[in-house]
């Protein structure tokens, strides 16, 4: 039976957890090396700029009007230009996903032009959307400021009376690590707080030692946090480093207060530590715990949270789903206080789901001990 809290007690299963921790290399390897390998994969594998697309270009006309539109080409920054004038090797490449579409500048272009027409062919690879739209849009873009630049010299009206002149707030560059370096801190926040945790109460029972902490008069409470206060404490650490790493590397603004980021990191942490320990309460096994760890907290975080895919674009019931994925409250709040810098209105309602979150998972994972531990 529980003796009531008892500070000796609480600080030697303190001191207990946090040798378990040193002792065990995987769970550095988790907090801090897949942590790490994980920033640099997104920072650097995981690209979606769209600067600088190979593509190909078939000239098949030799008057002036196709040359001038194919150094149009070769000249602006957005593609990179293999020119040939057969379009059959051309074809053989976007097959081989060695350039993403194929410009064509077909045979009478240049006499089309010189009467006021002039028409070409883009070809694209459909089984990458995105990619393909990119493509067809920017080539139709250079076009026009080639036939722009064409009427000006020709004194005939080179713009539309009005113009649209874009501007990108937060990240003028448009640059994907942006976004995606904020976003991989919180799948790492996610792993550490989720996965670590899912093991800690199957180990203790894998061990054997569950039965000697239900012999004591150890009370929940003090069970509960002295589990999770070691692992709170890795998860900002590990988010600390990979923070320090997306600023020094990544060269990724953090516009907001650190005071921010912690409070936004330690409400998800809450959720995220939650969950690990009512899957670890409720399997006994390291194993089990681990598998079910991906499948309700990394994946749906990854998928789901807004990190990769938007949600306003995904089906309408993928969307409600997304309203139990903890991940779905952090992503906005943490790209904010990156890009953007602190805006308390938008924090607040996020920071609360979040606690909503943890006192479910936490009253669940009780629930589960209780029959366990007096």
């Amino acid at each position: 039976m529980s003796a009531g809290f008892d500070r000796r007690r609480f600080r030697a299963m303190l001191v207990k957890e946090a040798r378990q921790i040193v002792r065990d290399p995987s769970t550095f390897l988790i907090a801090f090396v897949l942590p790490i390998l994980l920033i640099f994969l997104f920072g650097f594998g995981v690209n979606l700029d769209t600067a600088r697309t190979d593509i190909g270009l078939s000239r098949q006309d030799d008057g002036a009007a196709a040359r001038a539109l194919a150094g149009a080409f070769q000249h602006s920054r957005w593609f990179a230009v293999r020119q040939t004038g057969a379009i059959e090797p051309l074809e053989n490449a976007l097959v081989a996903g060695e350039v993403h579409g194929i410009v064509v500048i077909p045979n009478g272009f240049s006499r089309e032009a010189a009467a006021g027409g002039g028409d070409i062919q883009v070809i694209t690879d459909g089984s990458s959307p995105n990619t393909a739209g990119f493509v067809a849009s920017y080539a139709d873009g250079v076009r026009a400021s080639w036939a722009a630049a064409r009427a000006a010299e020709r004194g005939q009206p080179a713009a539309p009376p009005i113009a649209l002149v874009p501007r990108f707030w937060f990240n003028p560059a448009l640059a994907s690590r942006y976004f995606l370096v904020p976003g991989a801190i919180a799948i790492v926040m996610t792993m550490i707080g989720s996965l670590l945790t899912a093991l800690i109460i199957a180990r203790e029972w894998e061990r054997g030692t569950m039965e000697a902490i239900m012999a004591t008069p150890l009370g929940m409470g003090e069970f509960i946090a002295s589990k999770v206060i070691p692992y709170f404490l890795l998860g900002i650490g590990s988010m600390t480093v990979c923070t320090l790493i997306a600023i020094a590397v990544f060269g990724v603004p953090l516009r907001g207060s650190p005071l921010a980021l912690l409070v936004i990191a330690s409400a998800f942490l809450i959720p995220a530590l939650g969950l690990g320990l009512l899957i670890s309460a409720t399997t006994k096994n390291q194993f089990v715990a681990s598998q079910i760890a991906l499948l309700t907290a990394f994946l749906p975080g990854m998928l789901l949270s807004g990190f990769l895919f938007e949600i306003p674009s995904m089906p309408r019931w993928v969307q409600a789903i997304t309203y139990a994925v903890p991940a779905r409250y952090l992503i906005p709040p943490l790209q904010t206080v990156f890009a953007a810098g602190d805006n308390w209105g938008l924090f607040l309602p996020d920071i609360a789901a979040m606690l909503g979150f943890g006192l479910l998972f936490f009253t669940l994972a009780i629930r589960a001990n209780r029959r366990r531990i007096a």
